[in-house]
Formats: C-alpha cells, structure tokens, sequence
C-alpha cells in the first residue's frame, strides 16, 4: 500500500465550503482513479496550523499516475482556498503494523 499526505493552509473561514467542495467535486475525482483506496482529511484544531490529507493507494505506480493525471484538475478546484503551496510527500504504508485497518479497506 503507498500514501500521499499533503499539508496545505486553507481559507479557515471558509472551512466548510471547502469541506462541501471537496466532498461534491474532489472526492468523485479521487473515486474514479485506478488504485484509490481511501482518503483522511485532518483538519487544525488552530487556525495556524495546516489541513493534512492522506490519500491511501494500492501501489506507488496508482499514486503515480493520479499525481500527472488528475492531481493538477483537482489543484485548480483547490486553488482558491490556499493560502500557500501544497507539499506533497510519498509514503510506503507499513502493512504489517496497521492490519485491522488494512482488512477494513479491503472489506
């Protein structure tokens, strides 16, 4: 299994248009995509801190394709309630440390 986890800082006073927007427009995107498992959206608890996603792939190859294929339609979407750029980090996902989590997914 292989993550992306993106932190990004978002127009707080529009937070629930954000959370509507991504819901509407961004998650049936994500969806679609080859490989998508599943995505964690982490929200501050301060306005200071950043939101963090972590979007669950099959394999890096998924993750890969979705990051040159969809990731720049669904940045645009995004773009208006950034405050900055989006980092973007690669993970491998430790099955063997998360399998209730992992039999979940695959349920």
């Amino acid at each position: 299994m292989f993550a992306r986890m993106l932190a990004f800082p978002v127009r707080m006073e529009k937070k629930e248009e954000f959370i509507t927007l991504f819901k509407n427009e961004v998650l049936p995107i994500l969806k679609k995509q080859p490989g998508f498992l599943e995505m964690i959206p982490l929200f501050p608890e301060t306005k200071t801190d950043k939101v963090i996603t972590v979007s669950l792939w099959t394999d890096k190859r998924d993750a890969e394709r979705y990051h040159r294929n969809a990731y720049p339609e669904i940045h645009q979407i995004l773009k208006p309630y950034l405050l900055a750029a989006v980092e973007v980090k690669p993970y491998l996902v430790e099955t063997t440390l998360c399998e209730h989590f992992v039999h979940a997914l695959a349920a």
